[in-house]
């Protein structure tokens, strides 16, 4: 395995970009998770009170190696579709997190030579852990002006002998956007005939907030296609508020799959904690689940509008496609139509007003696309993006002004 590259989010000149400047921004409009809540929170929303979250009289074992089967029930039922076959908790594996769940994935089945399709912008581990494993890398480009959706033309273009891996984020960090039902079938039909395996990254799901007329159903899971060489990756972390906890999971109908990233993890986790098992199955279970997603919808919706009217309020200076799903947004900031750089209005913005944004252009671009972009995530509490986006519209009067252009 060759040497990785540095996680750009995580790492950007030097600095750890999020470990150095989420604990000390005063408005954290950077983050991707749903507005934290703790055990007190998640008991709050269950509509079964007399469940307690946690056993603590439980011994603490590893407890069941992929996971308990309380948990893995659970989750299967996130992917219950009407039309579909059902997941059974035998085709999920549970991780530490959907971050350890991509890595395994990817670690088990990527081998020097082969060639890799990653749906591009998105999180940097989906094509840098392959080009560490020794694949070649081709990004499948979705464009702003085409609303962030990737063309199916471009990805038949695409496709190699050696191709081994389609990787695609539905939904989408950063943009927010989703891919929908046809363009998943299209995915599909292109991979079954080519013998094509579908890792899709779907860790924002199930938080579709803001269907279009165009597409009013919420786009299906890879799992709910007909086609078994598919894996889908998600975690409690994003839609359901829960990141201190750290579990996530792989569920896939191929058991190869799962029983190879199974003994993979036996050099590295080996479980999941039995108390984080626990709380997870808890914030899953029937009498829970539905009233969490709806307290991070509801949050999402708000939220989305206020960033909405700020976005209204300013387009002389920023522009953006509004997104559809997750809790991220894509904004490019501007100054005489021209992108600003955006490292430097993040550093100079988090100095001067403590509001955090993660640059665009370095942590999704590799510095030579999306110049002046930021993410934003909005699903925070309410009051903080409302006083973060206070702040950034203060700058925007003021110090802004002083930002270069993109280089």
């Amino acid at each position: 395995m060759g040497k990785i590259k540095p996680f750009v989010v995580e790492k950007l000149k030097q600095q750890q970009w999020m470990d150095d400047h989420e604990l000390t921004a005063k408005y954290n409009i950077a983050e991707t998770c749903c507005a934290s809540i703790s055990i007190q929170d998640l008991k709050a929303l269950s509509n079964n009170q007399s469940i307690e979250s946690l056993s603590t009289s439980r011994k603490l074992t590893y407890g069941a190696i992929p996971g308990s089967e309380a948990l893995r029930n659970n989750v299967a039922k996130l992917y219950s579709q009407s039309g579909s076959p059902e997941i059974s908790a035998d085709e999920v594996l549970i991780t530490p997190g959907a971050i350890a769940a991509n890595y395994l994935v990817l670690y088990t089945l990527i081998s020097p030579g082969d060639h890799v399709i990653c749906h591009w912008p998105t999180y940097q581990q989906l094509y840098t852990v392959p080009e560490s494993l020794g694949a070649s890398v081709d990004l499948w480009r979705a464009s702003e002006d085409k609303d962030w959706l990737p063309d199916i033309e471009a990805l038949k273009r695409m496709i190699k002998p050696n191709t081994k891996l389609f990787i695609i984020n539905n939904p989408n960090n950063p943009t927010g956007a989703f891919l929908p039902h046809y363009l998943l079938e299209q995915i599909v039909s292109l991979a079954r005939i080519n013998n094509i395996t579908i890792l899709s990254d779907e860790v924002y799901r199930p938080l579709f907030h803001s269907l279009p007329p165009t597409h009013p159903t919420p786009p299906p899971s890879i799992l709910s296609l007909p086609y078994t060489r598919t894996i889908a990756t998600g975690s409690l972390s994003k839609a359901f508020s829960l990141a201190g906890i750290r579990v996530g999971w792989i569920a896939s109908r191929d058991p190869t799959v799962l029983k190879a990233c199974a003994g993979a993890r036996q050099y590295t986790t080996i479980s999941v904690s039995s108390i984080n098992d626990q709380i997870a199955s808890y914030a899953l279970s029937p009498d829970t689940v539905q009233n969490l997603l709806a307290r991070n919808t509801k949050l999402a919706k708000t939220n989305l509008a206020l960033l909405e009217t700020f976005i209204e309020e300013h387009t002389s200076v920023c522009r953006w496609v509004r997104p559809k799903a997750g809790t991220t947004a894509f904004v490019t900031f501007l100054k005489d139509n021209q992108p600003v750089d955006d490292v430097i209005f993040c550093e100079t913005l988090h100095k001067e007003t403590g509001v955090m944004l993660v640059p665009g252009s370095t942590c999704f671009g590799d510095g030579h696309s999306f110049n002046g972009a930021v993410r934003i995530g909005y699903v925070c509490e309410t009051d903080v993006i409302k006083e973060g986006l206070a702040k950034l519209d203060g700058f925007l009067r003021g110090g802004y002004q002083d930002i270069p252009f993109a280089p």
